[in-house]
């Protein structure tokens, strides 16, 4: 500890032997979006699901405002809005809440898997969803099933909104006593990102494969003891120690990000399940081939640059990993909300020793940190980009990089933009 207030530094080792690097870990005030930011994704993701917010209006408008949502649109998602009345405790909260998924439900018979979605508000007066999600499942079986969670800012960052919700899944996920081993991959990716990985692994003679969130609520994939689970998203330590429990056994592997990264990942479901090399090379040739020319289009724009990330998604150290081996950039400062060493053990491992990385947030000594440093690029919130851009730093939003498709091969070249992009447009406005 170096007897500052809020700022320890974590030296230990890992019981399972990966990277032993000191970490920063800091615990002071955090800049991050809550966890109902994962709606924006979440709902186009299962298409017969609705995301009921049990909220503010500051929450139906943060959602509103982060999706995009035009006045016309019908998203699946809404907000119950909790007014004085019900934080007052003159309206009986969970009989508002019946009437509200009563209208719901008659006016959007689509809705196969409703959510009902905590928020500070309804943590505030107590508001029991998961029995009043249990009572509406009771009501409206077989037709409608209610599950809840919790989607508050309070202790946690956006990106474990999609932890939480597919956490409360898998209690509902059918059990395989035994037989042949399935590969599961957890973790919310874009339709045409999972249908170009199940191409990937049908080609690679990996038929057995299931996605988890699946595009339908029926379609909940079964688990059990002859499961294999390969994480697509870092953020997802519930969902997996769940997964864990029910007897599936998680596949060590980094997190399919560029070339190298999607390559990794491929090659560990591979050596899991037995396929060769010789098939391996053969069917990713192409593909890798693909996504290093793609990457190549944005290297000399990057190349030798420095890069702050501040934690708020914890993609930050995949990321990271990416911009400086296949990019060239040079990396300062790693943030991240919370640091899993087990799930980002060979991410780490390919991090150069030379950059700090730090858990955690106390924002004024980070902010301090990145304006003694002045990195070329600074990756953050919402709420820091705009400070640092009129201090003349360029910056790219964190959150962009959660709503846009950027897992696999074809998708490589379209990532390295999204970080050359700020740059690119920095000089145009220069000349």
């Amino acid at each position: 500890m170096d007897g500052l207030p809020g700022r320890t530094v974590d030296t230990s080792i890992d019981a399972i032997g990966c990277d032993a690097r000191p970490v920063l870990r800091e615990r002071g005030q955090r800049e991050v979006f809550c966890g109902l930011t994962g709606i924006v994704w979440l709902h186009r993701k299962i298409q017969d699901a609705f995301f009921l917010v049990v909220g503010s209006r500051t929450c139906a408008h943060l959602i509103q405002s982060a999706a995009g949502v035009m006045i016309f649109a019908e998203p699946r998602f809404a907000t119950a809005i909790i007014d004085e009345r019900d934080l007052a405790g003159l309206a009986d909260a969970n009989d508002e809440l019946d009437r509200v998924v009563s209208r719901l439900i008659s006016r959007r018979p689509d809705i196969k898997l409703l959510f009902l979605v905590g928020s500070c508000p309804s943590e505030v007066i107590k508001l029991d969803l998961s029995r009043a999600a249990l009572r509406l499942s009771r009501q409206m079986a077989p037709a409608v099933r209610v599950l809840s969670y919790s989607g508050s800012g309070i202790e946690t960052t956006f990106t474990q909104g999609e932890d939480a919700c597919l956490a409360s899944l898998v209690p509902e996920m059918p059990v395989v006593a035994d037989g042949a081993a399935d590969l599961l991959v957890v973790g919310a990716l874009a339709d045409v990102v999972e249908d170009q990985f199940r191409r990937l692994f049908g080609e690679l003679g990996l038929d057995r494969v299931a996605f988890f969130p699946p595009r339908k609520a029926g379609d909940l994939p079964a688990v059990g003891p002859g499961t294999r689970m390969l994480l697509a998203q870092p953020f997802l330590a519930e969902t997996a120690r769940l997964l864990e429990e029910r007897g599936a056994v998680r596949v060590a592997a980094p997190f399919p990000l560029g070339e190298e990264g999607t390559t990794a990942w491929l090659r560990a479901a591979c050596a899991e399940f037995g396929v060769s090399s010789a098939r391996f090379e053969a069917v990713t040739a192409a593909p890798r081939e693909r996504a290093r020319t793609a990457i190549a289009r944005s290297r000399p724009v990057l190349d030798g640059k420095s890069i702050f990330l501040f934690p708020d998604s914890q993609l930050e150290i995949p990321l990271g990993r990416f911009v400086s081996r296949e990019l060239g950039m040079r990396l300062t400062e790693i943030g991240t909300p919370y640091l899993h060493r087990g799930h980002l053990a060979e991410e780490l491992s390919w991090l150069p020793e030379s950059v700090a990385l730090s858990e955690g947030q106390d924002v004024e000594r980070q902010l301090d940190r990145c304006r003694d440093m002045r990195p070329d690029l600074t990756v953050c919130g919402l709420g820091l980009a705009n400070p640092l851009e009129a201090e003349g730093l360029a910056t790219k939003w964190s959150i962009e990089l959660l709503f846009s498709p950027i897992q696999g091969y074809d998708q490589a070249g379209d990532l390295a933009e999204l970080f050359a992009r700020p740059l690119v447009r920095r000089a145009k406005l220069r000349v």
